[in-house]
């Protein structure tokens, strides 16, 4: 059975191919179809490859399949394979089922585009692309999935790119990538010099004979490509205006998919970094919980519904990395699992809010609209306690876990944490307020309405989920870690493990409990009572992101443009002049030593006879002496 786990990637780009092939002749719906179908397929490959792998030893859990030579060059050898182990297998299970929820959506979303065909042939490819990325038995390997997704989010987000902000956005996103791909690189070569591999299972293998040095360097550098992937400080910015595409493709890559790409790269690599320097995973955490708290704070005066989300993916990508860095990996997979549920849902609410208005996006447009889309809302509301950290939605379980391996690691990283904690069930509360209760603040010619089935059936399929995900690693028994227990081959050890007594995780969940209470409690004192003036909650620096993203577009622009044509400048004339200049010298030497070479047989006999004659001369003088 494990042998056919090239399929679970093979589907999906089976209909990419026929897409190219086939697309425009088949058209709408058929090729949305088509694109679903070979999601299914994928899918369906994924939980035949969860059983085959849940049937063996758990020491046994772990399965290469090597497809061909990839790259013969000398002593560098790199294999196309497929590393079967309980942590890519987790990641290709959830991406493969949102995404065939998220395709089956935006066959309905969709309809009428003129490009509906050419918009699945991106999404077949970009699924290809992220299952390579995450079943890749090598880094090189993994590095070619990571390239083809940062390729695919550039040609969706900007996929109506006739309206130029749409363009801008993807060559954003697609040149910020381009920075941790740079670490990516770096951290290749780095490996491939210490081990003379780049295969997992060597770096696996012998992890324990690198140098702390070293492997602290390949720690950061992959941790640069994860900041950028991942959208954490300073290299988040890509994210918030990648809400330019289609709603599903933000849905795709920014809840389930591409964003947690760089999560993914950190907890497969956490034998390298238990080999490295403390201050490495120290970095990762503050790093992480700092990108909650920033984007957690702009998201609470964003007026753009899929902006609010934007910043709501960052916080909780930040969450994600404070667990890594904590050494909570199994905390960390599983707030991505329970994450990817409850921001697709929430991203495909967004969509069909959007829909339903016109494609206005502005919130203080809307209101009352549980009214007239019943189902919207109420699968909407369930992704919204799921965010916010109410039990027993799944959120809470996921959110409350790395919490309390924060306290463990830090006190002061917990206190950021839940004040992160605070604040998202504040914004969440606010949007949900804003939409769907209150009075309604649009035209009524508007007449918004519920979707089609097609579109409200993903929501609450993804309502569901969001709903019970957390059941899969509850902290009352270890009996009931069953994700903690599936990932422990992936994890050699390395997971952390709390310190803290009973008491004080009851504790810590309470007061847990608590601040999403209290956010939603103030939120519903301003938006629903006005018993507080909104503008007291919705500052303006947070409103323009803490004018970070200015900040960089002024750097970029002026010193950041001058010191860039500098560079250019140097190696032009420096490095550049440099060799050309040996070219030109030994040009100009070969041009005066040409004329020596006439062509005449006198002229060489004559300049024989005038050397011989000389060395003759030197002879004699020579003996005289």
């Amino acid at each position: 059975m494990l042998e056919a786990a090239w399929l679970i990637c093979a589907f999906p780009l089976a209909g990419f191919v026929l897409l190219i092939v086939l697309g425009r002749r088949i058209g709408e719906p058929l090729a949305g179809w088509l694109a679903s179908a070979a999601m299914t397929g994928a899918f369906a490959s994924s939980i035949a490859m969860f059983f085959a792998l849940m049937s063996r030893d758990e020491a046994d859990r772990r399965f290469v399949v090597t497809l061909f030579e990839w790259i013969p060059a000398g002593d560098f050898t790199v294999d196309a394979g497929l590393l079967i182990d309980p942590l890519s297998v987790t990641m290709a299970l959830f991406v493969t089922g949102v995404g065939t929820v998220i395709h089956v959506y935006a066959i309905g979303y969709m309809h009428g585009d003129g490009d509906f065909a050419k918009f699945f042939t991106y999404l077949n490819l970009f699924a290809f692309s992220m299952l390579v990325l995450v079943l890749g038995d090598n880094l090189a390997l993994t590095f070619l999935g990571w390239e083809g997704v940062g390729a695919c989010s550039y040609l969706l987000i900007s996929f109506w790119f006739s309206d130029e902000a749409n363009a801008a956005a993807g060559k954003k996103a697609f040149i910020t990538n381009r920075v941790g791909d740079w670490g990516f690189m770096l951290a290749i070569f780095w490996c491939f010099a210490a081990l003379g591999s780049v295969r997992y299972l060597d770096l696996f293998g012998r992890a324990d004979s690198l140098s702390s040095s070293t492997a602290t360097v390949i720690v950061i550098l992959l941790f640069v490509a994860a900041a950028g992937k991942s959208a954490q400080l300073p290299l988040y910015i890509w994210l918030p205006d990648a809400m330019a595409g289609p709603t599903p493709v933000s849905a795709l890559i920014h809840a389930a998919t591409m964003v947690t790409a760089g999560v993914y790269l950190l907890v497969r690599v956490n034998p390298v970094i238990a080999v490295a320097d403390s201050w490495a995973p120290e970095l990762i955490a503050w790093v992480g919980v700092g990108t909650a708290l920033f984007a957690a704070g702009a998201a609470m005066a964003q007026n753009d519904i899929k902006k609010v989300l934007a910043y709501s993916t960052i916080s909780q990508l930040g969450y994600m990395m404070l667990a890594v860095g904590s050494g909570a990996y199994v905390a960390a997979i599983f707030h991505m699992i329970t994450h990817a549920f409850f921001k697709a849902l929430l991203f495909l609410g967004a969509g069909s809010v959007i829909h339903a208005m016109h494609h206005r996006q502005d919130m203080r447009g809307y209101g009352a609209l549980r009214a007239v889309m019943p189902i919207t809302a109420g699968t909407f509301i369930v992704g919204w306690l799921a965010i916010a950290g109410v039990p027993p939605f799944a959120g809470f379980w996921s959110k409350d876990e790395i919490l309390a391996h924060a306290w463990d690691h830090s006190p002061a990283l917990w206190i950021v944490g839940i004040i992160t904690a605070v604040l998202t069930a504040f914004y969440m509360s606010r949007l949900v307020f804003m939409t769907f209760f209150g009075s309604a603040r649009y035209e009524s010619a508007d007449k918004p309405h519920e979707m089609s089935p097609l579109m409200t059936t993903p929501l609450v399929v993804l309502a569901g989920a969001a709903a019970v995900a957390g059941f899969i690693n509850l902290p009352f028994s270890s009996d009931l870690h069953f994700l903690g227990a599936w990932l422990e081959p992936s994890l050699f050890g390395n997971e952390a493990h709390l310190s803290s007594g009973a008491t004080t995780q009851w504790l810590l969940a309470l007061l847990s409990i608590a601040g999403a209470a209290l956010g939603i409690i103030v939120a519903v004192a301003v938006y629903l009572r006005q018993q507080l003036p909104a503008q007291l909650f919705e500052p303006s620096a947070a409103a323009r992101a803490f004018y970070v993203d200015e900040l960089w577009t002024r750097f970029v622009g002026g010193p950041g443009r001058k010191s860039f044509e500098a560079v250019a400048a140097f190696d032009s004339n420096v490095v550049d002049g440099a060799v050309n200049g040996v070219g030109r010298s030994v040009r100009a030497t070969a041009a005066v030593m040409r004329r020596a070479q006439s062509g005449f047989v006198r002229s060489y006999a004559l300049l024989t006879a005038a050397g011989a004659l000389a060395l003759l001369i030197w002879f004699i003088l020579r003996a005289s002496v």
